[in-house]
């Protein structure tokens, strides 16, 4: 299964990695290497929850481009 995440910093340089597929799927990690196999687990153990309780394994989500400007 595949699935898009999101990389962030935080302001203490933490990677903090989110998957919208599923709501509440976030870890972190000191590298950007160490958050990506820190969400991997993160997704594992969300999905199990998931299935265990009859809950839809992922929910739809969807990628926009927006613009944003001066009026």
């Amino acid at each position: 299964m595949k699935l898009w995440v999101t990389i962030d910093r935080d302001e203490t340089g933490m990677y903090i990695v989110e998957c919208p597929a599923i709501p509440g799927c976030i870890s972190q990690g000191k590298t950007r290497d160490e958050a990506l196999q820190n969400i991997k687990d993160a997704i594992l153990g969300c999905l199990e929850v998931r299935a265990e309780r009859g809950m839809p394994l992922t929910i739809p989500t969807e990628e926009v481009e927006v613009t944003v400007g001066s009026r």
